[in-house]
């Protein structure tokens, strides 16, 4: 497996990527706030065997295992897309150890909202392994500008390393992950909830901003940031961001 560490004082941060990226996608904010942001296993320069479990428990079960290993038990937990899935299980089953939390753009995990074309196209068995299979570095870096007000913050340089990574571990990966909320329940909720903030892009191509109501909805005492000039990925768009977030966790 691997990680990214940086050193902070107090309670460390844990930040957790979402798809298809890694833990680069965290870089500023480590050099900001310290802490620690590993490759989820079948994302970046992680583990992507197919032996293992990359469902929303498996991923979730991981970051358990990371925690352990790196003898850490508190923490402020930052996460994003499909990462606030597994930070929320994580928050859910740990509720005492999680001090705050930051959520930016996440997926709809609970019924009122539509998957995105892309993401159904992905839960549907054989369409999605043949859209996987078909993508090309040309279609991801497109994808990935299409999310961004500002496209240029995909630089050719961190598409280049995007696209090296994903490999076929990658695609399974992501496919399981996202066919493994079918059926699920209610979003996980931790009880109590920390002190919340949600942070949103508005102008996100995927996840439209009224799910940052049904997220704060569901956590108590959760602040909302509206960004009307950010997209799916909002520090990229907003790099004033990195001081928001970084204020919050040490109030």
């Amino acid at each position: 497996m691997f990680y990214r560490s940086a050193d902070a004082l107090g309670v460390p941060v844990l930040y957790l990527h979402g798809i298809p990226t890694s833990s680069d996608d965290w870089v500023e904010f480590l050099a900001r706030t310290g802490g620690i942001a590993p490759d989820l296993i079948g994302f970046g320069r992680s583990g992507k065997g197919g032996h293992l479990d990359f469902s929303l428990a498996g991923l979730t079960a991981f970051v358990e295992w990371f925690l352990a290993e790196v003898q850490v038990e508190q923490i402020k937990l930052v996460a994003h897309d499909w990462g606030v899935a597994v930070g929320l299980m994580l928050a859910t089953r740990h509720p005492e150890r999680i001090e705050r939390l930051v959520l930016l753009n996440a997926p709809p995990l609970f019924d009122g909202f539509p998957w995105p074309r892309l993401v159904k196209w992905w839960r549907s068995p054989l369409l999605g392994e043949g859209l996987m299979g078909a993508t090309t570095r040309g279609m991801l870096a497109r994808t990935l500008r299409h999310g961004c007000v500002r496209p240029e913050a995909w630089t050719d340089e961190r598409i280049a390393t995007v696209w090296e990574q994903f490999d076929q571990g990658t695609q399974r990966a992501i496919l399981r992950l996202v066919r493994s909320t079918n059926g699920e329940p209610a979003m996980p909720t931790p009880t109590p909830t920390p002190p919340t903030l949600i942070l949103w892009g508005e102008r996100d191509p995927w996840y439209p901003s009224a799910l940052a109501d049904a997220y704060a909805a569901r956590l108590r005492s959760a602040t909302i940031d509206r960004l009307s000039d950010a997209g799916h990925w909002p520090w990229l768009d907003r790099s004033d961001l990195l001081g928001r977030v970084a204020t919050f966790l040490e109030e």
